[in-house]
């Protein structure tokens, strides 16, 4: 029964076989979140794969098939693990042997010895050894959480990234459409010889530019889908259909005053750092407690050959002569010093780069006003001088250098705007607004749309 007892609390194994990782074909083999998100959408959020992808959409569903979170939520799996692990007390060990007499006589038979013992030493460390792994487990649990903030900013990035490039291209397909009902005049003006390469080399070379600037966006646009690909785990040709406005980031003042002094207690990765201090701390009170004798007690009883039999005890003690543990004690000592500095330079570079932020925002959005006055300034005198070229009353150099300046516009507002929402993208995961603060990472736990 005690065999039957022991077989049937052992585990069992069971192969996994390996994956393809061939990714899903479409969004809607992806899974959606049934649970509290890093990003949780308003109530009137409808959350409809069918329709196109928003910006919400595409953080929700990164957050729950990211590959890279998949692996870290594994990694959450085995720190928990290592803390059951910990709290486990160490098993008896039971010994038993049996001697048999090479010549009979009266009064002789077999001998035997049975002994149960225990390691009471490991029992001394076990709190702190429990202690140690459960804040690693909670440390590992906000990088979890840490990482799922910046899957968030991430999707919303390449969201924002992928729009931008798809109109960046869709300025410069118009733009090339519209040179090109201008390169058969050049070329046929040159043939005519009524203008030569040095007065033809401007118009030649903006059809060349804005084809090379095409190429580029569309290389840049390809680099930037293949991210958002596999940020969500999609195959590498499953369409990315992107409805909507990017993610609109904003922090006030209040919220960055008010992030800056509340840093510490509610960043994840900070928090994350505080948990491994404190798990250090209990290895380190491990060490030193592992530096008293290691006590082994037994009981044992026997029989020797005379049919004699005698109960009694056995103590192991280690003596403290050369080791001592000092040194696992210097070892977790300066790990400790070590990790103490690695937070304090973190919640540092935090705090400035929260300010570099702030900084750059406010220095972009009074580049973005100017810009986008000198655009439209640009662009009515495009729509000018097109009007104006096709009545004849314009030389095709002057057409082209306006041309030419109100696409560079256009493309440099298109920039800048992508280069603010990067920076307030950046701050408002800094900062952790309460739009993302919750108490734990997402589970696993998932439906099918």
């Amino acid at each position: 029964m005690a065999v039957g007892w022991l077989l049937s609390a052992c585990a069992t194994y069971a192969p996994a076989p390996l994956g393809g990782g061939e990714g899903a074909v479409s969004v809607m083999q992806l899974t959606a979140p049934v649970v509290a998100m890093p990003v949780p959408a308003s109530p009137s959020h409808r959350f409809d794969l069918a329709d196109g992808l928003d910006v919400t959409e595409v953080a929700m569903l990164a957050v729950a098939n990211s590959p890279a979170l998949k692996v870290q939520r594994d990694a959450l799996g085995i720190a928990r693990a290592q803390a059951f692990a910990a709290g486990l007390l160490p098993d008896p060990q039971l010994g038993f042997g049996k001697d048999y007499p090479r010549h009979g006589g009266p009064g002789i038979s077999s001998a035997y010895n049975l002994g149960l013992s225990e390691d009471v030493g490991v029992l001394l460390t076990r709190s702190s050894r429990r202690a140690a792994a459960r804040s690693q487990a909670e440390q590992v649990n906000l990088d979890l959480l840490w990482a799922e903030w910046q899957t968030v900013a991430q999707a919303r990035l390449l969201f924002d990234q992928v729009l931008t490039l798809r109109a960046q291209q869709a300025r410069l397909d118009a733009e090339q459409v519209a040179l090109a009902t201008l390169e058969p005049s050049i070329h046929s003006a040159l043939e005519a010889g009524d203008i030569t390469y040095d007065s033809a080399s401007a118009g030649l070379n903006a059809g060349a530019d804005v084809r090379k600037r095409l190429t580029d966006t569309t290389v840049a646009l390809h680099q930037a889908e293949s991210g958002l690909h596999g940020l969500l785990g999609l195959a590498p040709t499953a369409p990315l259909d992107l409805v909507g406005a990017p993610y609109q980031a904003g922090a006030t003042p209040e919220q960055v005053q008010q992030a800056l002094a509340d840093l510490p207690r509610r960043r994840p990765d900070l928090l994350a750092l505080q948990a491994g201090y404190q798990s250090q701390e209990a290895r380190l009170r491990a060490a030193v407690l592992a530096q008293f004798p290691a006590l082994n007690i037994g009981f044992n009883t026997a029989r020797d050959t005379t049919d004699v039999s005698t109960r009694g005890f056995s103590i192991g003690i280690t003596l403290p002569l050369f080791d001592r543990n000092r040194g696992n004690i210097a070892i977790e000592k300066a790990t400790r010093q070590q990790l103490k500095d690695d937070y304090e330079a973190r919640v540092l570079e935090s705090r400035s780069d929260m300010q570099r932020l702030v900084t750059d925002l406010a220095t972009l959005a009074q580049q973005r006003v100017t810009l986008t006055a000198h655009a439209q300034q640009l662009d009515a005198a495009r729509r000018a001088a097109e009007a104006t070229w096709q009545h004849g009353l314009l030389d095709w150099p002057t057409y082209l250098a306006i041309r030419s300046n109100a696409l560079a516009a256009d493309l440099d507002l298109l920039d800048l705007q992508q280069q603010q929402a990067t920076q307030a993208i950046a701050l408002e995961a800094l900062l952790g607004n309460t739009d993302l603060a919750v108490a734990q990472p997402v589970s696993v736990k998932a439906v099918t749309p």
